[in-house]
C-alpha cells in the first residue's frame, strides 16, 4: 500500500508551566483573560503532524510520501526526514515566508494552551495531489490531516475523483472550519481519525448524529486518550484497545499523530483493526515518554516487549510480523 500523508509541517516550541492552568482562572473573568505563565522550560522540535505521522511509519518500516509545503528554513528540517527514510520529494518550498510554528506550553496535569503560526501552509493550496499521483505511479491512500484548509478541501476533492482512497483526519482545525468544509472532508472517507472531544465538534458543526457519520464513512477511528481506542463502522464496533500505560508520560505532543503513523502501518500490512490499533497505541506511549514529536529513534525489540506486555504474546507475534513485511 502506498500512502501519502497530507499535512501541516512545521516547528514546535514547546514549553512547561510548573503549575495548573485551572487554578489561574477566575471564572467571573472568563470574558475578559489576560494571562502570562512564566515556564521553566522551552525546547524546539521538528514537528507538523504531517511530518510526524511519517516520521513515525518510518520508524516502523513503513514507506510514506509527505505532502506539504514549507519556507526557505526547511532544509536541515528536511534532511532529518530524509535521513530517517521519508520521502520529502514533494513537498513545496516557498522562498518568502517562515515554515508553521506551532507554539504550545503544558502545565502539571498535561493540559495545553497552544498557538499555530501558518506561514507556509498557507500554501499547500498550490499542491497537486492528482499530479503526485501521476508522478508517483499511483497513491492508494492518503491521509488529510490538518493543513491550510482549502488546501485539505482540494486534496479531498481529487483523492475521490482519482480514486485515491481517504483518511479524514482534521483534528486541529476543526475550530477553524465550518460545517459545510468538514461534511466535504468527512463524506466519503475510508478512515475517519479524531478524539473524543473533536468527535463531539464535528458533531456540532456539520449537525450529522454519530450514526449518520457512520454512514457516510467507511470506519471511523476515535482516540480517547488514557481509555484507548474505539473502531467501528455502521454495523457496530469492530475492535475497543485500550491504550499502553505510559508511566514516563513526558509531553503529551503528538501522541494521536504516533497512534495513526502505527494504525495505518498495521492497516497497510493486512493487519484486522485490534492488531493495527495496538501497534498504534505502543507507538503513541513510546512518543509520550518521549519530549518532542519526532525526538525518538525506535528500538525494534523494545517496542515488542512493550507491546506484548500489554496486549500479550499473540500480539506481539503478530506485530513482529507485520513490521517484518511492511
Amino acid at each position: 500500500m502506498r500512502i501519502a500523508v497530507a499535512g501541516s509541517i512545521a516547528t514546535d516550541i514547546l514549553m512547561t508551566f510548573p503549575g495548573r492552568f485551572k487554578d489561574q482562572f477566575l471564572e467571573e473573568q472568563m470574558h475578559k483573560v489576560s494571562l502570562s505563565f512564566l515556564v521553566d522550560e522551552l525546547v524546539v522540535h521538528r514537528g507538523g503532524v504531517g511530518a510526524n505521522i511519517c516520521y513515525g511509519m518510518a520508524q516502523l518500516g513503513q514507506p510514506s510520501l509527505l505532502v506539504g509545503s514549507v519556507g526557505a528554513d526547511f532544509a536541515e528540517y528536511g534532511a532529518a526526514l530524509t535521513e530517517a527514510g521519508v520521502d520529502v520529494s514533494h513537498v513545496r518550498v516557498c522562498e518568502n515566508v517562515h515554515t508553521a510554528r506551532f507554539t504550545c506550553t503544558t502545565d502539571l496535569d498535561a493540559n495545553q494552551i497552544a498557538s499555530f503560526y501558518t506561514g507556509a501552509m498557507a500554501e499547500a493550496r498550490e499542491l497537486d495531489l492528482a499530479a503526485i499521483h501521476a508522478e508517483t505511479g499511483g497513491i492508494d491512500l492518503v491521509l488529510v490531516g490538518a493543513d491550510d484548509p482549502e488546501g485539505m478541501l482540494k486534496h479531498t476533492d481529487l483523492a475521490k475523483a482519482h480514486g485515491i482512497a481517504v483518511a479524514a483526519d482534521p483534528s486541529q482545525q476543526l475550530a477553524r472550519m465550518e460545517g459545510a468544509e468538514i461534511r466535504r472532508l468527512v463524506d466519503g472517507a475510508t478512515y475517519l481519525f479524531s478524539n473524543e472531544y473533536e468527535a463531539g465538534l464535528m458533531a456540532q458543526k456539520t449537525g450529522w448524529s454519530h450514526g449518520e457519520i457512520l454512514e457516510r464513512v467507511g470506519v471511523r477511528v476515535t482516540t480517547h486518550g488514557g481509555d484507548g481506542v474505539v473502531i467501528e463502522n455502521a454495523g457496530g464496533i469492530l475492535a475497543k484497545v485500550p491504550a499502553v500505560p505510559a508511566p514516563g508520560l513526558v509531553d503529551p505532543t503528538g501522541g494521536g499523530d504516533a497512534f495513526r503513523a502505527g494504525y495505518l502501518t498495521g492497516r497497510a500490512a493486512d493487519l484486522d483493526h485490534e492488531a493495527a490499533a495496538q501497534i498504534g497505541c505502543t507507538l503513541a506511549t513510546t512518543v509520550l515518554e518521549t519530549v518532542g514529536t519526532q525526538e525518538y529513534t525506535l528500538d525494534r525489540a523494545a517496542f515488542l516487549d512493550r507491546l506484548e506486555s500489554a496486549y500479550g504474546s499473540a500480539a506481539a507475534a503478530t506485530a513482529d510480523g507485520a513490521l517484518k513485511s511492511a
